[in-house]
């Protein structure tokens, strides 16, 4: 596939494909609608989380370090206490659930530790940026620095606007819950970090 070289073409690529997995429900999805529901702005603060192992981490693929997320040693680690860190993120979130809306104090440290620990822990948010990534970032190295500045500023965006979308929603929406939806809710969320938490450690397992 040749590289683009129009910059606006190129950016407007980065945003559809940046939206195409952001829009994906996964582990940092469900923790933004359980800390949306106590408070509105977590999206920002979750990309926010989010952004703060992205931003690094493409400039060490920009830098040429990709061959070790590359290599199945490291990823069978990732992979498998990611597993479990999502696991106990997923426990914790439904056995703390009656305090969603208690912690305002709290909230935004919160916020950006569930970011930043969903991200980390996510193997194939690794496995994204070495395979997908690291073309768009070989695409935007064709405009210099410049360039892969505009392009982790536009990926990051995209995380930012859903995110904070998401919350924002929940946030508006919750006066309409019932104690059965807050609950069902907060099972949908522990679901999806506990079955993606065994789909790792199973993943790492058998690899």
């Amino acid at each position: 596939m040749e590289p683009i070289t129009d910059f606006h073409l190129f950016l407007a690529s980065v945003a559809l494909v940046s939206l195409s997995g952001v829009m994906m429900p996964g582990p940092v999805f469900a923790v933004t609608v359980a800390k949306g529901y106590g408070n509105k702005k977590a999206g920002v603060l979750i990309a926010i989380g989010h952004g703060a192992i992205e931003f690094p981490l493409i400039f060490l693929l920009y830098l040429g370090l990709s061959e070790l997320f590359r290599s199945i040693p490291v990823q069978r680690t990732i992979s498998f206490l990611g597993g479990l860190i999502l696991i106990y993120m997923g426990f914790q979130m439904f056995k703390t659930r009656k305090k969603a809306s208690e912690e305002p104090r709290h909230s935004e440290h919160a916020s950006f530790i569930a970011g930043f620990v969903a991200t980390g822990a996510n193997p194939y948010f690794f496995l994204w940026w070495v395979t997908v990534g690291a073309a768009l970032i070989l695409n935007a190295s064709i405009f210099g620095f410049v360039g892969l500045i505009a392009f982790a500023v536009v990926h990051w965006s995209c995380d930012l606007i859903w995110d904070t979308f998401v919350s924002v929603t929940v946030f508006k929406s919750r006066r309409f819950w019932t104690e059965k939806v807050f609950n069902i809710v907060f099972f949908f969320c522990f679901a999806v970090l506990a079955i993606f938490g065994l789909w790792f450690i199973i993943s790492a397992l058998l690899w």
